[in-house]
């Protein structure tokens, strides 16, 4: 998948800025899509030159005019064509997973709290995810058809959230194991 892609659908609903973008994104298409704010920007602009969003200035009191993004009906056709397409996997990059292949008693202790550490990063994520979950979708049937696809990408991230605590947790007995026999 292409940013623009996951650019054009958070512009689904609602015209927004960069700014905006960048901000939702955070919490919402970049759980499972990362971009930094240039990324976005550069991406805006291109799409906006392909004719696939439309852009306007809003004033404000007090502050800048800000330019604010929209779908055209361009747009919304290739982003059809583009979920119609077969979808693609990208492989895992994962630093930590290649750590694993050096394991041995002189890092062990460096690997766990890596372990460790990413561990409580999983779980500050999942809390997240269970609070918006609580909050926006607990009635998952009961939704409009966007909104449950939403409600199963945040499902796939909470499934996949609790595989990776489970993981954490056998690989920590593991190494606590090799940590006191190799001592």
């Amino acid at each position: 998948m292409a940013l623009a892609h996951a650019i054009m659908t958070a512009l689904i609903e609602d015209d927004l800025s960069g700014y905006e973008l960048s901000r939702d994104f955070t919490t919402s298409l970049g759980f499972f899509w990362n971009a930094s704010h240039q990324q976005i920007y550069q991406e805006l602009r291109k799409l906006s030159e392909k004719g696939w969003l439309n852009k306007r200035e809003v004033s404000q009191s007090g502050k800048p005019n800000k330019i604010v993004y929209g779908l055209t009906a361009a747009g919304r056709d290739a982003l059809s064509e583009w979920v119609f397409g077969t979808t693609r996997t990208q492989a895992a990059k994962d630093e930590l997973l290649v750590k694993l292949y050096n394991l041995d008693v002189s890092n062990v202790a460096h690997i766990t709290a890596e372990i460790s550490e990413r561990r409580e990063g999983m779980m500050q994520l999942l809390y997240l995810y269970e609070t918006i979950r609580r909050r926006h979708y607990a009635e998952p049937a009961s939704l409009p058809a966007r909104r449950k696809g939403v409600y199963l990408a945040l499902a796939f991230g909470i499934n996949q959230g609790e595989h990776f605590l489970s993981w954490c947790d056998q690989a920590l007995e593991l190494l606590s194991g090799m940590e006191s026999v190799e001592k």
